[in-house]
């Protein structure tokens, strides 16, 4: 478990939009450790931390950065990509979801995906505010978001002060440029009733 320069950014973006977030539901995917969550919950939204199901040790320290962090009112879930599950199924609709570094890995893309969609069902104006590090040219979620009927805007690390090198800088060797999306229905703009 460690705190990814992905993390500290969307922790970043949170920061900065932290007037919005009072009463806001969120949810965190693949949390970890949870560095945005616990910032989204600090700044007065109603989080819900996230993990695959399939890794309980996860979820634990989920609950082990709630429980330092003294936010015994954020839930803890977990949820497997691509999976339906009870606790999939008993989430309330979103306001916000939070990815970092969660596009890791190309077979996961489409997993990732297909479980925002579901949530974006509960909640058509639901946002995806993700970050990643950029590590291959070779692969691009925009198929998939066409596929998925979404769409995605880039937001400039300097728009929110994370262009810095002490909030986005990886240690790791080679490019490891972080980028941050939102990502939302391609018809988000329609009156949904």
């Amino acid at each position: 478990m460690y705190v990814w320069p992905c993390a500290v950014v969307l922790a970043q973006y949170l920061w900065f939009h932290r007037g919005s977030l009072p009463a806001k539901a969120v949810l965190e995917i693949g949390a970890g450790v949870s560095l945005p969550g616990i910032v989204a919950a600090k700044c007065g939204a109603e989080v819900t931390l996230s993990d695959s199901s399939e890794l309980p040790h996860c979820l634990e320290i989920c609950r082990q950065s709630c429980q330092m962090n003294n936010l015994p009112q954020v839930h803890v879930v977990g949820l497997t990509w691509g999976h339906i599950s009870r606790d999939l199924l008993a989430l309330p609709p979103q306001d916000i979801i939070l990815a970092s570094d969660v596009f890791f890995e190309p077979e996961d893309f489409e997993d990732i995906l297909t479980t925002v969609y579901f949530l974006m069902q509960k909640n058509p104006k639901v946002k995806l505010w993700s970050t990643y590090q950029v590590r291959s040219a070779d692969w691009s979620l925009e198929a998939l978001l066409y596929k998925w009927d979404m769409k995605c805007v880039h937001i400039p690390l300097e728009s929110f002060g994370a262009d810095k090198d002490d909030i986005a800088e990886s240690a790791l060797p080679g490019r490891h440029t972080v980028e941050m999306l939102v990502i939302s229905f391609a018809k988000d703009n329609l009156n949904y009733t």
